[in-house]
C-alpha cells in the first residue's frame, strides 16, 4: 500500500518537473524566477537537478549533431570572414587616408564656414540693432523736436510734443536706459515750459502796462474817426455834395439881420474833422498788441490742469495794474495832455480786457470786467471832479469836456456803461459856465473901458452896413439922412452884442455830443445867457457908473446904450431859437431876463443923471 502510494507521488513529481523544464525552455529569462522558486519550494530539487542535467546533455548532443551537419559551411564562412578581414583592413586604410586628405582639404572650408557663421551672427545682430534703432529713432527725433521747440519758445507745441512722447513713443522703448532718463526728465520739462510761459506772460503784462496809453490813444482815434464819419453822413442830406466845416454849423443868421460874428478864435478843435487826414488809416487797437503769450500760457496751464491758478494770477495782476492806471498824476489839471494821457491809459486797459474777454473762454468774465469798470468809473469821476475844479480857463474846460465825451464814446463802443460820465459832464457844465462868466466879465470890462461913450460916426454906406451888420438896428429916419451921420449909441453896444453872441456860441459848444435834447440845450443856453446879462454885464455897467470921473455926457450915452441893448434882447432870443430850433412858445422855455435888467439899470442911470444934474 505504501509502495503504491510512493509510486503515485513519484509520477506526480516527475510530471511537475517536466512542466517546469518546459517553462524554463519556453519562458523569457526575466520571468524565470517564479519558476525556479517553485522548484526550491519543493523537496525534490535534487531530482530536478538531475533531470535538468539530463535535459542539458540532450540539447548539447543535438547542438553537436547540428554543428557537425553544418561544419563545412562554418569553415567556409570562417574562410570568407578571413578574406573579408583583409579587405576590411584595406578599406580601413583607404578610409583613414581619405579622411586625412579630407581633413587637410576641408580645413580651409571649416575656417570659411566659421567665418560665415560669424558673419551670419553679425548680420543677425545688425538686423536686430536696425530694428531696435528703427523703434528708438522716432523717440529720439521726437525728443529732439521737443528741444528745438523749447529753444525757439514754441511752448504750447512743445507741450503737445511732450504728450505724444510720453504716451505714444516712450512706452514702446520703456526697457531702455535712455528711456528711463527721458521719463524722469518729463516732469522737469513740464515745469520748465510752465515757468517759461509764465515768464512770457509777465513780460506781456509789463509791456501792456507801459503801452496802454498808446493802445488807448489808437482806440480813441478810431472812435473819433467813426464819429466824424457819422457826422459827415448826417450832414450830407443838408449840404449836398459839398463838405461843411464845423464853423459853418455855427454860422447863424438873425431873422432880420445877417450876423457876421465868427466863432471864438480860441476853440481847441479837438474833435474837428479837419484835424485828421481823411485817408489816414488808424490801425486797430488790438493790432498793436501781441496777445499770443496770454493764449499760450492759458493753453499750457489748461493742459497741465492749472487753469484756475493761471486765471487767479492774471486777474490779480491786472487788478494791480488797474489801480496804477486809475491813479491820476498830481499835475493832471495843468494841461490837456495830462488828461489825455490819463484817459488813454484807462481806455487802453479796458480795450485789452475786452479783447481778452472775447478771445478766451473764461480767463476773464463779464462780472470781473464789470467789477473793474465800476471801480474805474468811480475813481475816474472822483479824479475828474477834483482836478477839473482847478481849471479857470474855459477853453481848457471845453477841451476837457470834448476829451471826456470822446473817452466815454470810445468805451461805450466796447460795451461799457458811461451814463455816469455824462452826468458828471453836466456838473462840469456849471463850472464851464462860471469860467465863461468870469472871462466875459473881463471882456466887458475891456470894452467899456476902451469906449469913448460917443455916438458912432459913419461917413460911408460901407461903414453904415458894417455897423448894422454887427448890431440889429433899424431907423428909417437915420437911413434917409445924408453922410456923414451918427448912430445914437456908442461902439460898446455892437461890441457887447457880438460878445453876447460869442458867449452863446461858447455855451452851445459845450452842449455838443452830450446826448441832450434840443429843449435841454436851449434851456441851458438861456439860463447861462441870463446870468451873463443879469450878473456879469449888469455889474460891469454898474462899475462904470460908479467911477468918479464919469461925466454927464457919458452917463447920458450909457442910458442910450442900455436902451438899445434892451431892444436887442428879442433878437438874442431869436438867435438862440435859430440855434436850438426850440420855439419860444414851447413849454418850460426859459425867457431872457435881459429886458428887465436893462430897464432896471436904465432907471438907476436916470436917477444918477438927475442927482448929477
Amino acid at each position: 500500500m505504501e509502495r503504491a502510494k510512493m509510486a503515485e507521488e513519484s509520477l506526480e513529481t516527475a510530471a511537475e518537473h517536466e512542466r517546469i523544464l518546459r517553462e524554463i525552455e519556453s519562458t523569457d529569462t526575466a520571468c524565470i524566477g517564479p519558476t525556479l522558486r517553485s522548484v526550491y519550494d519543493g523537496e525534490e530539487h535534487g531530482r530536478f537537478m538531475e533531470k535538468l542535467e539530463t535535459r542539458i546533455r540532450n540539447h548539447d548532443r543535438e547542438i553537436e549533431k547540428m554543428c557537425n551537419f553544418h561544419y563545412q559551411g562554418f569553415v567556409d564562412s570562417i574562410t570568407e570572414l578571413l578574406k573579408v578581414r583583409g579587405e576590411a583592413q584595406k578599406l580601413k586604410n583607404q578610409v583613414t587616408d581619405t579622411n586625412r586628405k579630407l581633413q587637410h582639404e576641408g580645413k580651409e572650408l571649416v575656417i570659411a564656414m566659421e567665418e560665415l557663421k560669424q558673419c551670419r551672427l553679425q548680420q543677425r545682430n545688425i538686423s536686430a540693432t536696425v530694428d531696435k534703432l528703427m523703434l528708438c529713432l522716432p523717440v529720439l527725433e521726437m525728443y529732439s523736436k521737443l528741444r528745438d521747440q523749447m529753444k525757439t519758445k514754441r511752448h504750447y507745441p512743445a507741450l503737445k510734443t511732450l504728450e505724444h512722447l510720453e504716451h505714444t513713443y516712450l512706452p514702446q522703448v520703456s526697457h531702455y536706459r535712455f528711456c528711463k532718463v527721458m521719463v524722469d526728465n518729463i516732469p522737469k520739462l513740464r515745469e520748465e515750459i510752465k515757468d517759461v510761459s509764465m515768464s512770457d506772460l509777465k513780460d506781456f503784462l509789463e509791456s501792456i502796462r507801459k503801452h496802454s496809453d498808446k493802445i488807448g490813444e489808437t482806440a480813441m482815434k478810431q472812435a473819433q474817426q467813426q464819429r466824424n464819419l457819422d457826422n459827415i453822413v448826417l450832414q450830407q442830406p443838408r449840404i449836398g455834395s459839398k463838405r461843411k466845416s464845423k464853423k459853418d454849423v455855427y454860422t447863424i443868421f438873425d431873422a432880420e439881420v445877417e450876423s457876421t460874428s465868427p466863432k471864438s478864435e480860441q476853440d481847441s478843435g479837438i474833435l474837428d474833422v479837419e484835424d485828421e487826414e481823411d485817408d489816414e488809416e488808424v490801425p486797430g487797437a488790438q493790432d498793436l498788441v501781441d496777445f499770443s503769450p496770454v493764449y499760450r500760457c492759458l493753453h499750457i496751464y489748461s493742459v497741465l490742469g492749472a487753469r484756475e491758478t493761471f486765471e487767479n494770477y492774471y486777474r490779480k495782476q491786472r487788478r494791480k495794474q488797474a489801480r496804477l492806471v486809475l491813479q491820476p498824476p498830481s499835475n493832471m489839471h495843468e494841461t490837456l495832455d495830462g488828461y489825455r494821457k490819463y484817459f488813454n491809459q484807462i481806455v487802453g486797459f479796458f480795450v485789452v480786457e475786452d479783447h481778452i474777454l472775447h478771445t478766451t473762454q473764461g480767463l476773464v468774465n463779464r462780472a470781473y470786467i464789470d467789477e473793474l469798470w465800476e471801480m474805474a468809473l468811480s475813481k475816474t469821476i472822483a479824479a475828474l471832479r477834483t482836478h477839473s475844479s482847478y481849471c479857470s480857463d474855459p477853453n481848457l474846460v471845453l477841451d476837457l469836456k470834448n476829451l471826456i465825451v470822446l473817452f466815454a464814446d470810445t468805451l461805450q463802443v466796447y460795451g461799457f456803461p458811461v451814463n455816469q460820465l455824462f452826468d458828471m459832464l453836466l456838473e462840469i457844465r456849471d463850472q464851464y459856465s462860471e469860467t465863461l462868466l468870469k472871462k466875459w466879465a473881463g471882456v466887458f470890462r475891456n470894452i467899456l473901458d476902451s469906449d469913448n461913450y460917443s455916438p458912432i460916426p459913419v461917413t460911408s454906406e460901407e461903414t453904415y452896413k458894417k455897423v448894422v451888420g454887427q448890431f440889429p438896428f433899424q431907423d428909417i429916419e437915420l437911413e434917409k439922412q445924408p453922410f456923414p451921420k451918427k448912430f445914437p449909441f456908442s461902439e460898446f453896444v455892437p461890441k457887447v452884442y457880438n460878445q453876447i453872441k460869442e458867449f452863446i456860441y461858447a455855451c452851445l459848444k459845450f452842449s455838443e455830443d452830450l446826448h441832450l435834447s434840443s429843449t435841454e440845450v436851449d434851456d441851458m443856453i438861456r439860463k447861462s445867457t441870463n446870468l451873463l446879462l443879469t450878473r456879469t454885464l449888469s455889474n460891469s455897467l454898474q462899475n462904470v457908473i460908479k467911477r468918479k470921473n464919469i461925466g454927464l455926457t457919458e452917463l447920458v450915452q450909457i442910458i442910450i446904450n442900455t436902451t438899445h441893448l434892451e431892444k436887442s434882447c428879442k433878437y438874442l432870443e431869436e438867435f438862440i431859437t435859430n440855434i436850438t430850433n426850440v420855439l419860444p412858445e414851447t413849454v418850460h422855455t426859459t425867457k431872457l431876463y435881459g429886458t428887465t435888467t436893462f430897464k432896471v439899470r436904465t432907471h438907476q442911470h436916470r436917477g444918477v443923471f438927475l442927482e448929477c444934474g
